[in-house]
């Protein structure tokens, strides 16, 4: 790998760097900087926690003079966490420089936005609906955009921004530097490359196992209702210092959450239909280690980047691998070692070793923990933090009472009701959570309909672009058209409307389509289903 000082950038930018902690650069970084540098084309496949953001960040930073008035940088993400998080990086490499970037995403007030935008920014970085919304009424003008970067591309159109991406970069100058940084490669990322990038380089550093190798990943065969105590028991004996919990809807990550807080564990939960100021608090208090566990959705989760997280536990299984592998990411980043583990039904089991075929990773399965597991557990993280607490001259003050106490009464007896005292016990709190369907395994079968075209059903449905959307995420699929999770009726550019969608900053919403191109749900009957993030 190449340091930072190879690269020939400014000093000002390089104090920075090394101000930061970095020594020498990651696979991506040493790829993408030289090219980007150059002013070229560029297209980055890399996954999450690989530092792309410094891949491109830093070639950006380097390149802008500090006399600049006016945007010229647009950095486009899917999130408005991810948005947040590129701009403080950002923020971090132009310390010295002193450049201006200004985060834009939904969820935020509109007029504070266009308040920081009159202190005349360089950098942009904004979600693509909040970004339209700034275009439109003309607070946000991209008549000197010289370079843009799509970040997380992949995220950005599975979450049906296609169309915004399209608008926003038609209203930027033809000559630009134009970036795409994406995990995988599908075909509506290469035909946005094909249409927006001009002979771009093409760098990857996508290793042959797509599950990072510095994560211990394994899983618990548990039925739906005794999940709850399979997680208390689990948290019990791992201990973690940090951990994220997946849960598949808004609900269970609000059911799941106040019952771990009843329960005596510090828990939070994040999910889209928090207000921003709700999620700044939430995570404020994750990443300060006021709370060790964070509850979250898929939505609310993406483009988090805390330190020191150290599990992982998949509550409910995603419903595909590419977002197994961006949940599991959370942990293990940085070259540190992390664990993942993931709560299976048996009606789920093939759609778990479904996971492990796409990712190319042997999933161990373990046992459910025992109470007796649970109990050393807790013991064991107390013992270790009492040896911690005989460093140092701490606890000189507290020896005159050690001293009177041991005495008077059997050490051994002593030690065990100081352990238990620390230990503390968990509330006794019978907990229901509203059960979750199984998801099943996607099954493929071919069928013969319109106009010849294949197209799968299955539970979950399948196909391209006719039946049931490709990747069946809530009631209509997600990219083209049809039914979805478990035949559903709708979907996006369908004629029949209905269908799953997420809204312009990640949240989730259902019904009429995308961007209006349905005119509601099919007359069929149905029962309403939440949606993913609901």
């Amino acid at each position: 790998m190449k340091t930072f000082a190879e690269f020939g950038l400014e000093p000002k930018v390089l104090q920075a760097i090394t101000e930061l902690g970095f020594e020498e650069s990651t696979p991506i970084q040493s790829k993408a900087i030289p090219f980007a540098m150059t002013g070229s084309d560029l297209i980055g496949q890399a996954q999450t926690g690989t530092g792309k953001t410094a891949a491109f960040g830093i070639p950006l930073v380097n390149k802008i003079p500090v006399t600049e008035d006016r945007i010229v940088a647009l950095i486009m993400t899917p999130t408005r966490e991810l948005a947040i998080q590129v701009s403080e990086e950002i923020g971090k490499l132009t310390r010295y420089k002193g450049l201006r970037s200004l985060p834009i995403y939904g969820g935020q007030e509109i007029g504070r936005q266009i308040r920081a935008l009159k202190k005349r920014p360089q950098i942009i970085i904004g979600t693509p609906g909040r970004l339209l919304d700034h275009i439109n009424r003309k607070t946000i003008r991209l008549d000197d955009v010289q370079t843009v970067i799509l970040d997380e591309a992949d995220e950005m159109l599975d979450m049906g921004f296609m169309e915004d991406i399209t608008s926003i970069l038609s209203l930027v100058p033809d000559e630009r530097q134009t970036m795409l940084f994406s995990a995988t490669m599908p075909t509506n990322i290469r035909k946005l490359a094909d249409q927006f990038l001009k002979n771009p380089e093409h760098v990857s550093v996508i290793p042959t196992q797509v599950s990072a190798p510095t994560i211990d990943q394994a899983y618990i065969e548990v039925h739906e209702r005794q999940k709850f105590d399979a997680l208390s028991r689990l948290l019990d004996m791992e201990s973690p210092e940090l951990a994220i919990i997946f849960g598949r809807t808004k609900r269970r990550v609000d059911e799941l959450s106040e019952a771990l807080q009843k329960r005596g564990y510090s828990a939070d939960g994040l999910h889209g239909d928090l207000s921003q100021n709700q999620r700044d608090a939430v995570m404020r208090k994750f990443r300060d280690g006021s709370i060790d566990v964070l509850v979250a959705t898929d939505v609310a989760a993406r483009g988090l980047d805390v330190s020191g997280v150290t599990h992982v536990i998949n509550f409910d299984l995603p419903q595909d691998p590419e977002s197994y592998v961006h949940r599991i990411g959370r942990t293990g980043r940085a070259g540190k070692e992390g664990t993942a583990w993931s709560f299976v039904t048996p009606r789920e089991l093939d759609h778990m070793h479904f996971i492990e075929k796409i990712t190319r990773h042997k999933i161990a399965k373990k046992p459910l923990p025992s109470i007796a597991e649970a109990i050393e557990g807790k013991q064991r993280v107390t013992a270790e933090r009492i040896l911690e607490g005989m460093d140092g001259e701490s606890v000189n003050e507290f020896k005159a009472i050690a001293i009177q106490l041991l005495e008077q009464y059997d050490s051994v007896n002593l030690l065990a009701a100081a352990i238990k005292l620390i230990t503390g016990e968990k509330k006794d709190v019978n907990i229901e959570l509203t059960p979750e369907d199984p998801i099943r395994a996607k099954k493929r079968r071919p069928d013969v309909r319109t106009s010849g075209r294949r197209f799968s059903g299955g539970p979950f449905g399948g196909g391209n672009r006719t039946g049931s959307g490709p990747r069946g995420r809530g009631e209509g699929g997600s990219s083209y058209s049809g039914g979805g999770n478990r035949g559903g009726y709708g979907g996006n550019r369908s004629s029949s409307g209905g269908g799953y969608n997420r809204d312009r900053d990640g949240a989730s919403t259902g019904g009429g389509g995308y961007r209006g191109r349905s005119e509601g749900r099919s007359d069929a009957p149905r029962r309403p289903r939440p949606s993913a993030d609901e």
